[in-house]
């Protein structure tokens, strides 16, 4: 990123600090603050729009949904709507590698579905353990996984496919297609979808175990 961008990116965090205390808004300061910090581990500047959020949950059959897995929750955009839409006795499980989105998402969202965890997704069956579950019915995840060593996105996706239920679903969403072959080595079955938000692109990955 240029001096010149990350510039104009401050300069907004500034202004946005000002009014983004509550509303959509929240958390869009430390988002911004910690891709400027780790660009490779968020994979882009913009928090995920609500048509994206939506069309990867429509995709989820919440009435049979018991146990939820999230990666990468980031400032909850995602967090908030699975919550809002899963069953009042089901369970959402989020896993966040970054310290500050934990701190943030445990003060701001308090919900006793929610269970969120600071870790990697490697480790999602221990993770499920420590909240009182086996396996999980879906697992969503927006994390970049072409940004990420080859060995650690393999031991992800395989950790993956072990904790989901047979009739589970992997739900992957990225902003490239260079998933796909690792996707299809490792589950039985992908479907793979393009959808294209504004200038925006972006592929979303049905995977079953």
């Amino acid at each position: 990123m240029t001096g010149i961008a990350a510039g104009l990116l401050r300069t907004w965090i500034g202004r946005l600090n000002l009014r983004s205390k509550t509303g959509r808004l929240a958390g869009t300061p430390l988002f911004i603050r910690n891709f400027l910090k780790h660009p490779c581990m968020l994979g882009s500047p913009l928090r995920s729009p609500r048509p994206l959020i939506n069309e990867v949950l429509d995709r989820v059959a919440w009435e049979a949904a018991d146990t939820v897995v999230e990666y990468g929750p980031g400032v909850g955009d995602f967090t908030r709507e699975i919550l809002r839409r899963l069953r009042p006795d089901a369970r959402l499980v989020a896993i966040e590698t970054n310290q500050e989105f934990v701190r943030f998402l445990c003060g701001s969202m308090r919900d006793s579905r929610l269970n969120v965890a600071h870790g990697s997704a490697a480790d999602v069956a221990e993770v499920l353990g420590r909240s009182g579950c086996r396996r999980a019915d879906y697992v969503i995840s927006g994390i970049p996984f072409s940004t990420m060593p080859a060995g650690a996105r393999e031991v992800i996706l395989h950790a993956s496919r072990a904790v989901l239920r047979p009739e589970g679903i992997f739900l992957v969403y990225q902003y490239s297609r260079r998933m796909l072959p690792d996707l299809r080595r490792v589950f039985r079955r992908v479907h793979c979808d393009f959808r294209r938000l504004g200038i925006l692109p972006f592929w979303l990955f049905h995977c079953v175990p």
